[in-house]
């Protein structure tokens, strides 16, 4: 999750994947390579070359990936650029679950095409012209178990596979429906596949489009499609906002977006008949819905971002926000599921004239952190030498089990584990349908007991909770909950006093030194919320990190205490702090 300034600075310059441009024309070779043995899995490289020939290819690879992966691990795919995908394959490959796999080396694209052209039904042409049809054939692909391909790829092999065109989208959508091409495309895609039924209401996906990304080869949100594919989800790229337009459709009527989005989000509601949440996994598009790279645009990329979040809330969605460069996910999230223990810490008493502070190290609430950024982070030597909540969201475990399986395996006994944005799944919990809580309940109990997990310590929304979200969270966090509350509606939102709720103690998170810039600047900021006192009842401070290494922190930290030396602070782990704090409010409240 990554709604302040700092954050998103750090995302948006993250380095852009791109892949090798598509082999000349010419027959598909016969394979030199010897049929795969059973126990073993293909492994193509993606070369970096940043071109749109690069962009095309890997949305065929992501197609073949996803529809090879549903019946087993047949396809892993690696990149000459990012090196997460290797780290992870060596991971597990060395000491987890894909031990002893046996790995065959694919050497070109046409010969991956003529080693899994057998297990494609036929080829769906996108219109480039029209952005969203991309995203429209995604969805088809992974209904149809078919191979998208853009125009210059299906000149160049169409007649070589052999394959039939299940749909040709060149030319089909005209703007005559709404008067925006891209919002025909995603309405037909409404009525044809979700209405219909023919999608796993459990998945939307919110992947930006070639509308910004083709002409760069910046396919963060094209090597993320076998996810999509290997699930038969919908996916989208649409604004949440209906007071202007957007970017890329400049001409369409205001709130045509918005609109669209809706009705996606309806058919999602109705098909899950309230027994099943939906998860959107990807994030909007900054340059197109929000106001940076020159588009001059109202809105911040942080009221975008909780816009998305408040807008799919009401239909039982949840958002796993950043998801570009995830690869492989067809394949993770094949890795057995266990359930997992954390341990807890011997609670103690809480001493008298002590300033408690707690660290969330958060923002792991989606995929690319946990894929990405966790690894130098949970690598840093200094980790176990103070105690640190991890807020990482528990449903990510559908996607990358091993992964928290191998943060678990290898934490110490300073190393604790909690939802980070809202629960599993960042969402706004004000938001639901009350009807829905049990709903909600359910989902987020799931998740908790398989991973042990207790604690709600950044529940996001508009508002403080009220009191059915409470009840709700008592039902599987019961020792401890904690919000941040940022009324970008304008009503009237708070947060609330801190108090026990039916047990469970229910504080702010303070946020004013969520991103780190140097040790001194963190806890500078710090220092600001924790007020001159000579009480002697001990007082309580729970901050929010984001994205940073454990000795930075605890750089920040030394800090603090040499410049509030009249200050007796003690970092505690988050267990006991909520304990503490719910004893001392408890003694004084008699």
């Amino acid at each position: 999750m990554n709604f302040f300034t700092g954050s998103i600075a750090f995302l948006l310059s993250g380095i852009l994947l791109s892949v090798s441009g598509c082999d000349k024309k010419g027959s598909l070779p016969s394979s030199s390579m010897q049929e795969k043995p059973e126990n073993a899995m293909y492994v193509y490289t993606l070369k970096g070359s940043s071109t749109v020939s690069s962009y095309d290819e890997a949305m065929a690879v992501a197609c073949i990936q996803g529809i090879l992966n549903r019946d087993g691990i047949h396809l892993y795919v690696l990149s000459n650029t990012l090196n997460k995908p290797s780290y992870w394959l060596d991971k597990f490959m060395a000491r987890g679950w894909l031990a002893g796999k046996e790995q065959v080396p694919v050497s070109s694209f046409e010969q991956l095409l003529e080693l899994t052209k057998t297990k494609l039904k036929g080829v769906i042409i996108w219109d480039t012209e029209v952005p969203a049809t991309m995203n429209v054939a995604t969805t088809l692909a992974g209904l149809e178990d078919a191979l998208v391909l853009s125009p210059d790829m299906a000149n160049t092999y169409l007649e070589k596979l052999g394959l039939p065109v299940i749909k040709d989208f060149r030319g089909v959508f005209t703007g005559v429906e709404t008067g925006s091409k891209k919002n025909d495309a995603y309405r037909w895609a409404i009525r044809e596949f979700l209405e219909t039924g023919r999608c796993n209401p459990h998945w939307l996906y919110l992947y930006e489009d070639s509308y910004m990304t083709r002409h760069k080869g910046n396919v963060g949100y094209v090597v993320t499609r076998d996810w999509a594919v290997y699930n038969r989800g919908f996916v989208y790229d649409l604004s949440p906002w209906g007071d202007e337009t957007p970017l890329d459709d400049p001409g369409q009527a205001l709130g045509t977006d918005l609109q669209t989005y809706k009705l996606m989000l309806e058919a999602v509601l109705k098909l899950t008949k309230g027994q099943q949440m939906t998860e959107v996994a990807g994030f909007f598009s900054f340059p197109k819905y929000s106001n940076i790279e020159g588009y001059p645009s109202k809105h911040d990329p942080v009221p975008t971002e909780w816009e998305t979040v408040y807008q799919i809330s009401p239909y039982n969605c949840y958002q796993n926000t950043v998801a570009h460069n995830c690869f492989n996910q067809s394949i993770h999230s094949q890795a057995p599921q266990k359930q997992m223990k954390q341990g807890r810490p011997q609670l103690r008493a809480p001493e008298n004239g002590k300033t408690y502070i707690s660290i969330l190290m958060a923002d792991y609430d989606s995929a690319t952190p946990l894929y990405e950024f966790m690894p130098t982070h949970w690598e840093d030597k200094a980790r176990g030498s103070m105690p640190f909540l991890w807020g990482i969201n528990p449903n990510l475990s559908e996607s990358y089990p091993d992964i928290m399986q191998y943060l678990y395996e290898t934490k110490t006994d300073n190393d604790f584990f909690a939802a980070d944005a809202s629960a599993a799944g960042y969402m706004n919990p004000n938001r639901i349908d009350p009807a829905y809580l049990p709903l909600f309940i359910r989902h987020n109990k799931k998740f908790y007991e398989q991973w042990d997990m207790s604690l709600s310590p950044m529940v996001l929304d508009t508002d403080e909770p009220s009191p059915a979200v409470k009840d709700a969270f008592v039902e599987f966090s019961p020792d401890g909950f904690a919000t941040i509350v940022i009324d970008f509606q304008n009503a009237g939102g708070k947060l609330p006093e801190p108090h026990i709720w039916k047990g469970m103690p229910v504080i702010e998170l303070i946020n004013n030194a969520g991103n780190f810039y140097n040790a001194e600047q963190t806890a500078r900021e710090m220092s600001v919320s924790i007020p001159a006192s000579k009480d002697e009842i001990p007082q309580y401070y729970f901050f929010r990190i984001i994205w940073t290494s454990p000795n930075q922190v605890i750089s920040a930290i030394n800090r603090l205490k040499e410049i509030r030396p009249e200050l007796d602070i003690e970092v505690i782990d988050a267990y006991n702090f909520f304990h503490f704090f719910k004893t001392t409010h408890q003694e004084n409240n008699k």
